[in-house]
């Protein structure tokens, strides 16, 4: 390190603190600097980190020093048993290849054409909702939804998806991970068990198989749906002309159906949370999709015209980003701020604490939509508002997740109200994604 970086403090937490945190809840292991200052080295176990929270130097870390970053052993070690080598764990040529792949199922006009099958699972969780009676798990009711919109989408409505399943796998995945950061601090040993592991394991198994016998069905057809997974079957590297094996078909449709679908529910469920505490704008939100609608159904033309319901998702996507935290590894010295970083340090932008940065926004912790509305957001850099990440490695699929959160609340707030069983503010705590701790229950009721 250089002697005195401008910029630059040391977190000195004991390392004993850093594990109990790791372990209670990962999100609390950051050091408490992060929130208010520009760069914060730390050093625990056998680990050095940097915590770059100024959007210039994110910036600059995640486009002109790219190159010399890679995802990192953590990355691959927590995310690579289930998901091996697709577009979230890949690095280099491997994973610039498999980016062109599936950036057509992405364009925009392609997206329009998805909104029927979104609004139309939206309707269904509203069906759902309102004969229900008992109180909702809106995290898991949103993943269902969300769930339910992957696969039209991008399995063409696979029947092969068990989406109770599916989900109970990805979240006895996730379970373990805070055991994973411990051992990956002091670089233990892979053979070392933990609490988990063997569930992990077993829904890693079950994930990949189901996937894989949906591949090899549609191998065996003729490539006529125009799906994504079409897409993924019939492409091949520019370079060597190779096609993608059906275990790299499986590694991006699990990047699909884990992260696209996880991150996007839980955005969702925090949005439902924040509207319920807000009346004042979720009153807005009504009126606002009351006038575009007319009172009918909503059809896809109505979307964009509804940008405070955007505003609202932005928001709480802002508050609580399901994805909180960027990981990258430093695979070739460079130097950032003044800091030279070494090969094999790590380099994390703490996206959490920049949307909560003292320095960045005005009353931080304060749910306000406007920040994302007209001319609000014009002074600000756009590296400041991170939730589907940056740079060349920024998320494929923010454009549906954003067309999507927007059509399902504009189909189920003018229908339901939703209140929260319990007065009791939720705690967000880190299994890869930022999972509310307990589940967020909700009555839903419908509006007169």
């Amino acid at each position: 390190m250089t002697a005195e970086p401008s910029g630059l403090v040391t977190s000195r937490r004991p390392t004993l603190s850093v594990i109990a945190s790791l372990l209670r809840n990962p999100l609390q292991a950051m050091p408490p600097e992060v929130y208010r200052e520009t760069l914060v080295l730390a050093k625990t176990g056998r680990r050095t980190s940097l915590y770059v929270c100024d959007p210039a130097l994110i910036q600059e870390a995640l486009t002109k020093q790219a190159t010399n970053l890679g995802k990192g052993d953590l990355i691959r070690k927590v995310l690579g048993p289930a998901i091996g080598e697709g577009l979230l764990t890949a690095d280099g040529a491997h994973w610039r290849w498999q980016r062109q792949a599936v950036a057509t199922g992405f364009q925009h006009e392609r997206l329009l054409g998805f909104l029927p099958a979104m609004i139309a699972a939206a309707e269904a969780t509203r069906e759902r909702w309102r004969v229900g009676g008992a109180a909702l798990d809106i995290g898991h009711e949103m993943m269902r939804t969300t769930f339910d919109i992957i696969v039209e989408t991008m399995m063409s409505g696979s029947q092969a998806l068990d989406v109770a399943k599916v989900e109970q796998a990805i979240s006895d995945y996730l379970e373990p991970t805070n055991f994973m950061f411990v051992y990956n601090l002091f670089r233990a040993p892979d053979w070392l068990p933990y609490p988990g592991r063997g569930k992990a394991r077993a829904s890693t198994r079950y994930l990949r198989e189901s996937l894989g016998g949906l591949v090899r069905q549609r191998r065996a057809e003729p490539p006529e749906r125009g799906d994504l997974l079409d897409m993924l079957l019939a492409s091949a590297d520019p370079e060597t002309g190779r096609a993608m094996s059906d275990g790299e078909v499986v590694d991006n449709l699990l990047t699909f159906v884990t992260a696209g679908h996880e991150t996007t529910a839980l955005g969702l469920a925090w949005t439902l949370h924040l509207l319920a505490q807000h009346r004042d704008w979720e009153a807005k939100v009504l009126a606002e999709i009351a006038v575009v609608t007319g009172g009918g159904p909503l059809l896809p033309v109505h979307i964009a015209a509804l940008p405070l319901t955007k505003a609202v998702f932005q928001e709480a996507m802002r508050l609580y980003p399901p994805a909180p935290v960027i990981t990258r590894q430093v695979e070739a010295p460079f130097t950032l701020g003044g800091v030279s970083l070494k090969e094999g340090m790590v380099l994390y932008v703490p996206i959490q604490a920049v949307h909560r940065h003292e320095r960045l926004w005005d009353r931080p912790d304060m749910f306000d939509p406007a920040r994302f509305l007209g001319d609000a957001g014009r002074g600000r850099h756009r590296y400041a508002y991170l939730p589907f990440g940056a740079g060349p490695r920024i998320c494929i699929g923010s454009a549906f997740a954003t067309m999507e959160a927007v059509a399902i609340l504009a189909v189920l707030l003018p229908a339901l109200r939703l209140d929260p069983v319990s007065g009791k503010a939720p705690e967000p705590t880190l299994k890869i994604t930022l999972r509310p701790k307990h589940p967020l229950r909700m009555t839903a009721k419908a509006r007169a």
